[in-house]
């Protein structure tokens, strides 16, 4: 690429007068928000949450532990497609695929082996938008815990588990969706 070229647009910073160049704007902008958050102490407002003694609420956009969704007969909902550890990208997750039992109609492959590692894991999200038939999904549970990293390391028993623990409190945010 050449500097001439007219593809090149150069970008000029903007023009900062006097007042601006001294950074006072920015500076009453922070003053600002620290004074709020002591108007609200004052008010009785509490920033802070005594956990575990007051049980922590987050926000409904948190992602934590995955599961593994089930469909409407019991079974796992994940047909083997692999675009999950695909889409990763931490590569935290291990699927082996296998033929579907001759009783599974909807599909032509199941999970034998479907292994997540929470520890390695960074909770983007990737996997849950990449499924397309909303097998796996992040919750909002948050307490997780484990004495070695094989206890971190969940497999399709434990992500199960996970469903059937959040299952009522937390419906599938995907909806119903059709397998393959």
């Amino acid at each position: 690429m050449r500097l001439d070229d007219p593809c090149i647009k150069k970008l000029e910073p903007p023009k900062l007068n006097v007042f601006e160049r001294t950074y006072l704007p920015q500076i009453i902008d922070g003053l600002a928000v620290t004074g709020r958050h002591i108007l609200g102490v004052l008010r009785g407002e509490s920033i802070t949450i005594e956990y575990p003694e007051q049980p922590h609420r987050p926000s409904p956009n948190y992602r934590g532990v995955h599961r593994l969704n089930k469909d409407e007969e019991g079974r796992v909902k994940c047909v083997a497609c692999m675009l999950c550890a695909t889409a990763c990208p931490v590569h935290c997750i291990d699927i082996i695929g296998a033929t579907a039992p001759e009783g599974w109609s909807d599909r032509e492959k199941y999970p034998a082996s479907f292994v997540i590692d929470e520890l390695r894991c960074i909770f983007c999200g990737m996997c849950e938008e990449a499924c397309p038939v909303d097998a796996v999904e992040l919750t909002s549970f948050y307490d997780l815990t484990g004495l070695s990293r094989e206890e971190m390391i969940f497999d399709k028993t434990k992500l199960l588990s996970v469903y059937d623990l959040t299952k009522d409190s937390e419906p599938s945010r995907m909806g119903n969706l059709t397998t393959f």
